[in-house]
């Protein structure tokens, strides 16, 4: 197994055990080295609901940390206003650590509930 298989079969595992609802969505999380990307996914109708970057978050954190923290509390704003509160949070292939963990707490902080 390659890298690459290795991190589909690690999505998988995850995958299969979250499914987001019209009630209680996913909040899907995609990191690359340069950036962080969230969104907020209805699997139900296959669509997605509200979708953010770093792009959109302005450059006033220095560290990659402290802008997905940013990057969590924009969504989360984003959610309420749609009158989303809870959500099931889907890391994918992503170990629960760093910019991932800093997301997470930044959408907890701004009033997701997951």
């Amino acid at each position: 197994m390659n890298k690459k298989d290795k991190k589909l079969r690690r999505q998988k595992s995850v995958r299969k055990k979250i499914k987001g609802t019209k009630v209680r969505p996913r909040l899907s999380v995609f990191r690359s080295n340069r950036l962080i990307y969230a969104q907020i996914i209805d699997d139900q109708k296959g669509e997605t609901i509200i979708g953010v970057s770093e792009k959109g978050v302005g450059k006033d954190a220095k560290q990659k940390k402290e802008q997905a923290y940013a990057l969590g509390v924009l969504l989360a704003k984003k959610a309420l206003d749609k009158k989303i509160k809870k959500v099931v949070f889907d890391r994918g292939s992503y170990a629960y650590h760093g910019r991932v963990e800093a997301l997470a707490l930044g959408a907890r902080e701004g009033g997701l509930e997951f």
